[in-house]
């Protein structure tokens, strides 16, 4: 069984994010909008709440907008 999702900030998540060709597009309220252009001219574009802790169902949402493996948001 695979070791649960660790509890993340927002920063840890950014960078994350960002390690993976996210850039930071604009704040609106209490939410990060970063944005990546893929190769077919499309765009991913993922909400992050700039929050202490990002509940577990949230990061799972995120990682499914961003495209990227869920192990790199493991411990």
């Amino acid at each position: 069984m695979p070791p649960r999702l660790r509890t993340l900030s927002a920063g840890d998540v950014c960078r994350i994010l960002a390690r993976h060709g996210f850039v930071r597009v604009r704040q609106t309220g209490s939410h990060i909008i970063l944005r990546r252009e893929l190769a077919d001219g499309d765009s991913a574009t993922v909400p992050v709440p700039n929050h202490r802790e990002i509940a577990r169902g949230t990061l799972k949402s995120i990682i499914a907008l961003s495209g990227i493996d869920e192990t790199e948001f493991r411990g």
